[in-house]
């Protein structure tokens, strides 16, 4: 069984301003109120430590293997529940360049495996509210920075 969270939002900076935020995991732990830590390199193969908290919930670390780093355009990683096959999930990024220098932020996950399906109807609202409330934490931070930067014109 298959089930995808699939959440977005408009963001008034460059692609490549965006990426620099979305990159700097030390940084994680400043502005994001859903992944709170990222240890490692954002390259294709490599095994990140990630930390994250849905709200009200007990904070859960995995170790999933990047399967796509395409600056400034996608960050996938694909992480497992116990044994591959039960519970799995393929995160990802994806930034797409929009007019007048806004960026859109495609904030997603793909779940699958023999547990999906028991994830689903527990978990799938609050874990998109911890998606949409990154996405807009991600969103402040990003035009912050690219306005200081004085990058993008109104």
């Amino acid at each position: 069984m298959r089930r995808e969270i699939i959440t977005a939002i408009d963001i008034v900076a460059r692609p490549e301003c965006v990426w620099a935020v979305l990159l700097d995991f030390p940084a994680y732990g400043e502005w994001n109120p859903f992944i709170r830590r990222i240890e490692g390199v954002a390259r294709m193969g490599e095994v990140l430590r990630v930390s994250m908290q849905i709200a009200k919930g007990r904070p859960m670390t995995f170790r999933p293997r990047v399967q796509a780093a395409e600056s400034p355009r996608k960050l996938c990683w694909l992480g497992h529940l116990g044994l591959p096959g039960l519970f799995d999930g393929e995160h990802y990024f994806q930034l797409t360049a929009l007019p007048s220098g806004l960026t859109r932020f495609t904030h997603g996950e793909r779940f699958s495996g023999l547990l999906a399906g028991l994830f689903a109807a527990r978990m799938m609202g609050p874990t998109e509210a911890a998606f949409v409330a990154m996405n807009e934490a991600l969103r402040q931070r990003a035009e912050a920075q690219d306005a200081a930067r004085g990058a993008h014109d109104p």
